[in-house]
């Protein structure tokens, strides 16, 4: 399960909320939600997003939480190395045959670090 797929699950049963209701409320069916929470279909798109954060009345910060944490729980990601260096693209095809090998220990150390360099080059 995803990060957001966990956090989607958590607000629908904070709320008292079946998955099937939820699905019909964003006109979609449950074997979808259930995908999406389970990070086997990519994040939704901003129109629902928008929805789910009606749905379950996040605003400002606690909507944005969520719809950063759709993106950071994207279960495909591309990375277009077309123009990066030859040393950025050795570098992401690596990063992409390690990361299945590593721990959850590992992988978390490395988000952390990612995540904070990040934050610097922003």
């Amino acid at each position: 399960m995803t990060p957001f797929g966990k956090k989607l699950r958590d607000l629908r049963q904070q709320n008292n909320m079946t998955m099937s209701a939820m699905a019909e409320y964003l006109g979609v069916s449950s074997a979808y939600l259930s995908q999406v929470e389970h990070g086997k279909r990519g994040i939704p798109g901003v129109i629902m997003m928008d929805q789910i954060c009606a749905l379950f009345g996040l605003i400002w910060e606690d909507a944005e939480a969520l719809k950063e944490l759709a993106q950071l729980s994207n279960p495909r990601i591309v990375i277009d190395t077309g123009d990066l260096g030859q040393d950025a693209m050795i570098a992401a095809n690596l990063f992409a045959q390690l990361l299945p090998k590593v721990s959850e220990e590992e992988a978390k150390t490395m988000a952390e670090w990612l995540k904070t360099r990040n934050d610097q080059l922003s």
